[in-house]
């Protein structure tokens, strides 16, 4: 039997770029692709490795810094104003000028936040870490405080629970809860702690937004296990580490399943089978078996092939007796006259027959004169 392949030592290089803090994995690849990154002197292609404690790679001629041995984990409580990016070309304010100035080029942001929506942000430089959480197949759970215009439906939120359409891709379930409703000046809004298990663009505000409740505040309050309420906005801390291991433990965990929709109950044509504990003879009769079963399907019957039913008959019914096998009786003769020729006067045409000698007439004069003229009109007697 052969020996499974092993895998040559070192790194891959868009992955040594990427934990350089240099670029992102794709960046990487697009740098390998156009020839701009060499090992040793000589220019890689996509799938080499190397070892950076041995071998010096350069990206334009710049040979780049070793990777630093620990990552670096920050959390950042991002107020509502800024992009979430590492560089703006609209110059606008992004989440990496609130990273102290030592930090700003080694973390990246995990994720996205809109620049409406405020609350906690991951940077780190670990990338595998990073994939891990943004990734949909780790359903890394994230929880939102939301706030919404009006009170919704409870129909309508058991729909986004359930999963919407955005764009042609139904949405997965997620968790909604609702939290409280705001009184006095802010009257008719609602409070919601929504859980995603995926990062859509936009996806909380279009959510609501189909069901004809904008989002008026946005806030993330929790990633995986890591919370911290006591963050000031605008404020960056370090995780720990066992912060860190808690994070990693909850994506290697297999996700909980989203729950079934309830099964629609088939249709029956027929009723089901009478239980031998309940008589067919104690059902009511529009409940009974026979009853209910078109004639073609009844036993004995003469429109159609006789079929057992599903219990005994009830009492009192017995059972039409089977047409017996073999030649039957020829069809008695019409009872009615049949119809006249065509071209005829219209009325049947009926065989005269002689009249016979010792029959009596069918009728016989009455003895008492019948009267002439109209027929008096009933009513009330002089």
């Amino acid at each position: 039997m052969p020996a499974p392949p092993t895998t040559p030592p070192g790194i891959r290089i868009q992955k040594l770029l990427a934990q350089s803090g240099l670029a992102s994995r794709r960046l990487a690849e697009q740098w390998i692709r156009e020839g701009r990154v060499q090992v040793n002197g000589k220019t890689v292609q996509l799938g080499d490795r190397a070892d950076p404690s041995r071998d010096a790679v350069k990206v334009d001629g710049r040979r780049i810094p070793a990777a630093p041995v620990e990552k670096t984990y920050l959390l950042l409580n991002k107020p509502k104003g800024y992009v979430t990016t590492v560089s703006d070309p609209e110059k606008r304010d992004t989440v990496m000028d609130l990273i102290p100035g030592g930090l700003r080029g080694a973390v990246k942001p995990v994720g996205r936040l809109d620049v409406g929506t405020e609350g906690l942000l991951l940077l780190t430089d670990d990338g595998d870490l990073a994939r891990d959480v943004t990734h949909p197949s780790k359903s890394c759970p994230k929880e939102y405080e939301v706030k919404v215009s009006g009170v919704p439906a409870e129909k309508d939120i058991e729909r986004l629970r359930r999963g919407i359409f955005l764009e042609g891709e139904r949405t997965r379930s997620c968790e909604i809860v609702r939290m409280r409703t705001t009184g006095g000046r802010d009257a008719g809004n609602t409070w919601y702690r929504v859980t995603l298990r995926e990062g859509k663009t936009r996806q909380i505000r279009r959510m609501f937004e189909t069901v004809g409740h904008p989002v008026s505040k946005l806030k993330r309050v929790a990633i995986g296990p890591i919370r911290d309420p006591s963050l000031p906005v605008g404020m960056t801390r370090r995780l720990s580490r066992d912060e860190v291991e808690a994070l990693r433990r909850s994506l290697t965990r297999p996700s909980p399943a989203a729950p079934d929709p309830a099964p629609v109950p088939a249709t029956r044509r027929y009723p089901r089978t009478v239980p031998a504990s309940r008589p067919a003879s104690r059902l009511p009769a529009a409940s009974r078996p026979e009853s209910r079963l078109p004639p073609a399907r009844r036993e004995g019957s003469s429109r159609g092939p006789s079929s057992p039913l599903p219990g005994p008959l009830p009492a009192g019914r017995p059972a039409r007796p089977a047409r017996p096998a073999g030649p039957q009786p020829p069809a008695p003769p019409p009872r009615f006259r049949p119809r006249s020729p065509a071209g005829s006067t219209g009325r049947p045409t009926v065989p005269s027959r002689p009249p016979s000698p010792t029959r009596p007439p069918s009728r016989t004069p009455s003895p008492f004169p019948v009267a002439s003229g109209p027929r008096p009109r009933p009513g009330k007697r002089r």
